[in-house]
């Protein structure tokens, strides 16, 4: 027995000990998590239920505010006036009791709390729906709703109804369409590029920064090659940055361009299209998207070359990012006209 012991290997023990208190802390932390949700939201429903909706009458907001004296005198403190308003808003914003229970399991507290004061109820479950898919951390949820992730993205340019369609699919399927994926315009300011630079600076910028880069497009975009030559006719030409989206399951070629777009791009984005569709593609995969990135958009162009059809793409970068005011107003002028657009299309 004693030299049984003797061949122990305390380090590798102790590592497995570790790791079960470790993973039973997680475990608990969420039990605790959806538990305190759960009674936030029971609590929001029943302050709803006495007409006191985020107190707005003057009568209401004293009775929150003796409410709030109270609990924290019961209680301590995490009573404040404000987090009885969150409750409220947190059962306003999820009605359905199971949906919570959905929420709890992927998204914290923290999570939920930033998400929502949102007033648009189709932003506000774009961001339920895309932090749970792609496992934000609190600190991602909170740089993707300040650079307006919703206004970026091509699903915000639609018609409400087709919005809703789609959040609803990705959230009883699953499945993300391109419209949640690809955003206009794409913020790259941490690319620490000056006023003047190439195309090869640009490209070379985005390498060095590949993580954050990612980061930015999604965390399902996953890297293949940079400058991939394919050969046609004998000619070479190149691919700037090639990638596949893993729940898209297709090839996303990148073409990045200094200045504004100009019609001679569709040609070239089809043709690497085409190649990847007859060469690289794998039984199973999706047709390829070829997004191409500009300084700047002509956007008459780009309506009547009917590029989506081709499965071609077009989005901006920024290298700076402006103050939120103006891009704000810069998005929501964008979303405006695609929407005019849409109609127009639908009448004729």
């Amino acid at each position: 027995m004693e030299k049984n012991l003797q061949n122990i290997d305390l380090d590798l023990l102790l590592k497995q000990i570790n790791d079960l208190i470790t993973q039973s802390k997680v475990v608990a932390g969420r039990a605790v998590n959806a538990t305190l949700t759960a009674l936030y939201w029971r609590i929001g429903k029943t302050l709803l239920e006495q007409n006191l909706e985020e107190g707005k009458s003057g009568y209401g907001k004293q009775v929150i505010a003796n409410l709030s004296t109270r609990l924290t005198h019961l209680y301590g403190s995490g009573w404040s006036q404000r987090q009885l308003f969150y409750c409220i808003q947190l059962t306003k914003s999820i009605p359905d009791a199971d949906i919570l229970h959905t929420v709890c399991a992927k998204l914290s507290w923290s999570h939920i709390r930033l998400i929502i004061p949102i007033d648009d109820p189709l932003k506000r479950d774009f961001y339920f729906q895309m932090a749970q898919m792609e496992h934000w951390s609190v600190r991602t949820l909170q740089e993707r709703i300040q650079s307006m992730l919703y206004e970026r993205t091509a699903i915000s340019r639609k018609p409400e109804e087709t919005i809703k369609n789609e959040l609803e699919h990705l959230r009883d399927a699953q499945q993300i369409s391109p419209d949640l994926v690809f955003r206009d315009p794409y913020v790259l300011d941490f690319l620490g590029l000056k006023d003047s630079y190439s195309e090869k600076d640009l490209e070379s910028a985005i390498l060095s920064e590949l993580q954050r880069f990612i980061t930015e497009f999604g965390a399902d975009f996953g890297f293949m090659a940079r400058q991939k030559r394919i050969t046609i006719d004998d000619r070479d030409y190149y691919i700037d940055l090639l990638f596949f989206h893993r729940r898209l399951k297709c090839l996303v070629a990148i073409d990045l361009k200094l200045g504004e777009f100009e019609a001679g791009y569709k040609g070239q984005m089809e043709l690497y299209l085409r190649y990847l569709e007859k060469y690289l593609m794998v039984e199973g995969e999706n047709m390829p998207i070829g997004l191409i990135l500009c300084a700047g958009k002509n956007s008459e162009h780009i309506e009547l070359l009917r590029l989506e059809q081709s499965n071609i793409r077009v989005a901006e970068y920024l290298t700076v990012l402006p103050p939120k005011a103006l891009l704000e107003a810069k998005l929501h002028e964008a979303i405006e006209k695609a929407r005019e657009l849409l109609n127009q299309r639908v009448s004729e």
